[in-house]
Formats: C-alpha cells, structure tokens, sequence
C-alpha cells in the first residue's frame, strides 16, 4: 500500500464534517475520528507499518499518550521492537501512582506518541512531565498533524515532531 492509498483510506475512515470543538477549545469545520482508525486492527497496523519508518535512530523508549497514543504506540512496537510506556495526563493516586507505566523513563532517549496533533498542549505538557522524571525527549511522532500550531509549539521546547500525514495529505 502506498502513502497515498494509507492516506485516502484514513481520510475515509476517519475524516468527519460538521462543527466540532478540539481539545485545544477551537471550533473545526472538520475532525480527524481517530478512534475509528484506532479500532480497525488491519489499518492501524498499516499506521504503525507507516510510522516505523519515522522512528528516530537511538530511540529506547515508546511512550505512549493516554487515550489515543496507547494503541497506536502498541502497535508501533510490535514492528519497531521497542518496549512502551503509557503516559497518564495525571498520575494515578493509587497502586503504584505513577504517571508512566510500563518501561522506565528515566535516563533513556524517549519518543512521545500521539495520534493527531493540533495545537500541540497534550505533547507539550507530557514532554514536561516526561523530562521531570528524567527521560531525554528531542522527538514526538503523531499520524496526523493537523498543522494548526503543534510543530511550532513543540519545537519552541526542543522537540522535532514527525507525522505520518499532515492534514493537506488528508484533505486532497
């Protein structure tokens, strides 16, 4: 399948009109469902087949962004082979009340996923909490940058984002 074929069966998929709020509280004429790519395991491991190729060399660590990150970087790792973590917006107030569960963050070269990136706030804000627990984040990977702000945001940071599509190549 091609870049092109994986970016018409997303935009199928998952592109919606209509009036919608984003996260970031902006009102879109269009929003990317991402959940519906996310629930189809054929196309979301032609997601995670497409995004491996984006992974940066020297990456330890997958880290995952609660909700719509944990599939995707799920399924990233079974092609790339590296193990995840899965980032909380909050730490958990019971068990072992950790805001990243699974690998070990600290002193390791993580990648922060996510699904769809518009202003950036979520990747911004996790990065933060990342890099206080002591993981080494230049680079965040999303599939679908909505190329409202997030990039800019993010580098303003440090951070490099990679997308697998940027939302002109779903809209063509």
């Amino acid at each position: 399948m091609t870049d092109t074929d994986l970016a018409r069966q997303i935009a199928a998929t998952c592109r919606l009109t209509g009036r919608f709020t984003l996260r970031s509280g902006r009102v879109a004429d269009e929003y990317f469902d991402k959940y519906r790519f996310e629930a189809d395991p054929a196309l979301l491991d032609r997601v995670a087949a497409g995004l491996a190729g984006l992974v940066p060399p020297g990456t330890e660590v997958l880290a995952g962004l609660e909700l719509g990150g944990i599939p995707v970087v799920t399924a990233l790792a079974r092609h790339v082979g590296l193990p995840c973590a899965f980032v909380r917006k909050t730490a958990k107030a019971y068990g072992t009340a950790r805001l990243a569960e699974g690998a070990e963050v600290a002193g390791r070269r993580v990648l922060v996923v996510e699904d769809v990136v518009t202003s950036g706030g979520q990747v911004v804000i996790s990065t933060g909490q990342l890099r206080e627990l002591g993981a080494e984040i230049t680079d965040a990977l999303c599939v679908i940058d909505r190329s409202e702000g997030g990039a800019e945001a993010l580098a303003e940071r440090g951070v490099r984002l990679h997308a697998l599509f940027a939302r002109a190549d779903l809209t063509a």
